[in-house]
C-alpha cells in the first residue's frame, strides 16, 4: 500500500504541471507549453537558482516568515536537489516528459522537485518573491561568476602575447596603415599593442562587475512585498555589494546583460583583428609566421595546404557575438515597464556570447605559443619605410615639415622610377633636391636606425619596448 503522505506530495506537483494554474479552467496547450518553455536554455542556471533560493530561505526563517521546521526541510531538500544536478541524476521526468519540457523554466522544475520531496512545505519557499526577481537574481549570479572567468582568460592571453614578445625582442617588421607598408616597428611593439587593448577589455569587465554585483531579490513581481523581509541580508548572504533599491527597476531592466555582451563584442573585435594579422603573416606572401600543426588544418583536395582555420574561426565568431548584442538590444528596446515575457529571450544571446568569448580566448591562449616567427623575413627589405625619417632629417636642419614631406615624395618617386632603394641613390642625387643633405644622411638610412631614433614615450624604439615589457610583466604578475 502506498504511503498516503508520499501520495500527497506526488499529487501536489504532478497534477499541476504549472504551479500558477489554479486560476485557469484549462491547462496550457502542449504546443503552447513547448513554445513558451525556456527550460532547455535556462536549466544551466540550476546552481544559481538553488544558491539564491537557499539565501532567500535563510532570510525567511530569520524573519520568522516560515516555520523553522519547514525551513530545515526545505534546506535539506534543496541540498539534495543540488547534489542531483551535480551528479547528473536530477530526475528526467522533472525536466521533460515524452520529449517535451514539463515545466516552463528552471525555477518551476526545481520547485516541483522540491514539493515532490517534502510536500506542501516546499510551497513555502516562494513566499515574498516572484519569478521576476528570481530570474534577475540568477542572471546576476551567473554574470558575476562568468565575468571572473573572462577576467582570468583575458589575463592568460595577455601573458601569452607578452611571453612571445619577450622571446622575440629584436624582430623587425613593417608597420602598416591602410594595409600598405608605413614605418618599421618591432614585432614586440605590435604584440604589446594587443596586450594593451586586452587590458582595456579587462578594465571594462571589471567595471561592469560594479553594476552586476547588486541584488534584485525582494522586488517581487514589480511592487515589492507586504512581508517584512530583509533584502540586505539576502544581498550579504550572496556576497552582493548592495541591492537595487527600486523594485520596478530591479525586474524591468537587463542593462547589465547588455553591458556584459557589449564588452564581449568589443573583446571579440580585438581578437578578430589579431586573428587577421596572424592569418596574413602565415600566408606565403608574407612568410613571416607559422602556426603550429595542432591549430591548423589541411585541404580535402590540395595536399600542400596548411590552413589557419582556428584563427579564421575566431575572426568569424565575432559576428555571432555582435548578433547576440543586437538581439538583446532589440528585445529590450520597446518594452513597457516592467517585466514582459519577451525578456525570456535574453538568456540565449547571453550564454552564447559568454561561451563564444571564453572559447575564443582559451583557444587563442593555447594556439599563440605554437606560433613561430621568421626573424630574418623583413631585414634589408624596402627602405621606403624610412621616408618619414628622411623628412624628419630635413626638418632637423631647418626645413618646414610640409616642404620636407613634398620633397621626399619626389625623391621616393625618382627611386621607384629607377628601381632603386633610397640607400642606393647617390648623395649627389639627394643634393639635387636639397643642399641640406650631407654625409650624415647615411646614418639614418637603415631600418634599425629608424627604430633607435624614436624618442617619444610608448614608441617602437628598443628602449621604450623594453620599458613596456618590464611594466607589463610586473602588472600581469599573478
Amino acid at each position: 500500500m502506498e504511503h498516503p503522505k508520499k501520495n500527497r506530495r506526488s499529487s501536489a506537483s504532478s497534477n499541476r504541471p504549472n504551479l500558477w494554474q489554479s486560476r485557469f479552467r484549462k491547462g496550457l496547450d502542449p504546443l503552447a507549453l513547448r513554445f513558451s518553455s525556456s527550460l532547455g536554455v535556462d536549466r544551466r542556471l540550476w546552481l544559481e537558482d538553488i544558491e539564491g533560493s537557499l539565501a532567500h530561505l535563510r532570510m525567511l526563517a530569520r524573519c520568522r516568515i516560515i516555520p523553522p521546521r519547514d525551513a530545515r526541510k526545505i534546506s535539506r531538500a534543496l541540498g539534495e536537489i543540488k547534489s542531483e544536478f551535480a551528479a547528473g541524476s536530477f530526475p528526467p521526468h522533472a525536466i521533460s516528459r515524452d520529449g517535451r519540457f514539463s515545466a516552463e523554466d528552471i525555477h518551476m522544475a526545481i520547485e516541483r522537485r522540491l514539493i515532490d520531496k517534502i510536500g506542501d512545505a516546499g510551497g513555502r519557499l516562494h513566499t515574498a518573491r516572484s519569478r521576476n526577481d528570481q530570474i534577475a537574481l540568477d542572471e546576476r549570479l551567473y554574470l558575476r561568476r562568468i565575468t571572473h572567468d573572462v577576467l582570468a582568460a583575458l589575463r592568460k592571453l595577455q601573458s601569452a602575447f607578452l611571453s612571445k614578445a619577450e622571446v622575440n625582442p629584436d624582430v623587425l617588421l613593417p608597420g602598416y596603415t591602410h594595409l600598405q607598408r608605413a614605418q618599421p616597428v618591432l614585432l614586440a611593439h605590435q604584440l604589446i599593442a594587443y596586450v594593451s587593448m586586452l587590458d582595456r577589455d579587462h578594465e571594462r569587465f571589471t567595471d561592469c562587475l560594479k553594476r552586476i554585483n547588486r541584488s534584485p531579490l525582494g522586488a517581487g513581481a514589480l511592487a515589492g512585498t507586504s512581508f517584512e523581509i530583509d533584502r540586505t541580508m539576502v544581498a550579504r548572504e550572496l556576497k552582493f555589494k548592495g541591492i537595487i533599491t527600486n523594485s520596478m527597476d530591479a525586474v524591468a531592466d537587463r542593462d547589465v546583460l547588455i553591458e556584459f555582451v557589449a564588452n564581449c563584442a568589443l573583446t571579440m573585435t580585438h581578437l578578430s583583428r589579431f586573428a587577421e594579422d596572424l592569418i596574413l603573416w602565415s600566408s606565403e606572401e608574407w612568410g613571416f609566421a607559422e602556426i603550429g600543426d595542432a591549430f591548423t588544418t589541411g585541404s580535402s583536395i590540395m595536399p600542400q595546404k596548411k590552413n589557419p582555420d582556428i584563427a579564421e574561426l575566431v575572426r568569424g565568431k565575432s559576428g555571432r557575438v555582435y548578433g547576440d548584442l543586437i538581439a538583446l538590444l532589440t528585445v529590450m528596446k520597446g518594452l513597457p515597464m516592467t517585466y514582459n515575457r519577451d525578456m525570456q529571450e535574453d538568456k540565449e544571446p547571453l550564454f552564447d556570447a559568454a561561451d563564444t568569448l571564453l572559447d575564443s580566448l582559451n583557444v587563442f591562449s593555447a594556439m599563440f605559443p605554437t606560433v613561430k616567427f621568421n626573424p630574418a623575413r623583413f631585414e634589408g627589405e624596402s627602405d621606403y619605410l624610412l621616408a618619414t625619417e628622411l623628412a624628419d632629417y630635413l626638418v632637423s636642419k631647418g626645413m618646414p615639415f610640409r616642404k620636407a614631406h613634398a620633397l621626399v615624395g619626389k625623391i621616393v618617386l625618382e627611386c621607384m622610377s629607377k628601381n632603386l632603394f633610397l640607400r642606393e641613390l647617390p648623395l649627389s642625387a639627394f643634393r639635387r633636391h636639397s643642399v641640406l643633405f650631407d654625409k650624415s644622411l647615411w646614418r639614418i638610412l637603415h631600418l634599425r636606425a629608424s627604430l633607435a631614433m624614436k624618442k617619444s614615450a610608448g614608441s617602437t624604439s628598443p628602449k621604450e619596448v623594453k620599458k613596456a615589457l618590464r611594466r607589463w610583466k610586473k602588472q600581469l604578475r599573478p
